[in-house]
C-alpha cells in the first residue's frame, strides 16, 4: 500500500512516519528527502525550484515502481486543498498508487494550534531546513484545509496528546483493517 501522511508543518509527520515505517517494515519517502535538493541548490519557489522537485520525485517514484508489491511505502506531505502545487503533487501520489496497483491510504494528522506552534518552533527543525513559522498553514481563525481526496481509506488522527510511538501504534492497528 501507499500510506500517504498529510498534515500541517510541525505536527510530527516525519517523527511518526519513522516509527510507523519500523513497525511495518516499510520504505519511507518523506517530503524533505524530495525537497531538500531544491532547497539547497535553487531559489525558493522559482521555476527551477519546482522543476528540481519534479525531477527528484520522478526518480524516487521510479524506485518505488521497482519495489516488491508487498512492501508498504510511506509518503509524507503538507499539502492544502487551495494549493495548485499541492494538488499537482497529490495527483502524482494518486497516480503512483494506481500505477503500482497499491491502495492509496491517506492519514491526516492534526494537533491543537497551541501544540503545533510549540512543535514547529523547535530549533532542531532549522537544521533540517524545515519551516518554523506557525502561521504557514494556520493563519487567522480558519486553518487551510488539507487534501484528503483519492483515498481508498482515510484516517484522521489528532496527535496533540500522543507520543510518536503511540500515534504510530494507533496507525498500525488501523492499517491492519485496510490491507
Amino acid at each position: 500500500m501507499i500510506i500517504h501522511i498529510n498534515s500541517y508543518p510541525g505536527v510530527g509527520k516525519l517523527t511518526i512516519a519513522k516509527q510507523l515505517a519500523a513497525m511495518l517494515d516499510a520504505k519511507l519517502l518523506d517530503n524533505h528527502s524530495v525537497y531538500n535538493v531544491a532547497f539547497a541548490l535553487t531559489e525558493y519557489k522559482s521555476k527551477v525550484y519546482y522543476d528540481t522537485i519534479r525531477s527528484v520525485r520522478a526518480i524516487a517514484y521510479e524506485r518505488i515502481h521497482e519495489l516488491p508489491s508487498d512492501i508498504p511505502v510511506i509518503l509524507t506531505n503538507a499539502h492544502a486543498r487551495d494549493s495548485e502545487w499541492g494538488n499537482e503533487c497529490w495527483d502524482n501520489a494518486i497516480h503512483l498508487a494506481k500505477q503500482t496497483n497499491r491502495p492509496h491510504i491517506v492519514i491526516l494528522l492534526d494537533c491543537s494550534r497551541e501544540e503545533n506552534a510549540r512543535r514547529i518552533q523547535g530549533v532542531d527543525r532549522e537544521a533540517f531546513r524545515k519551516p518554523r513559522d506557525p502561521a504557514l498553514f494556520r493563519q487567522g481563525t480558519e486553518d487551510r484545509a488539507l487534501i484528503d481526496r483519492g483515498a481508498d481509506a482515510l484516517l484522521r488522527l489528532d496527535v496533540t496528546d500522543l507520543t510518536a510511538q503511540a500515534a504510530a501504534m494507533r496507525m498500525a492497528e488501523w492499517l491492519k483493517t485496510h490491507q
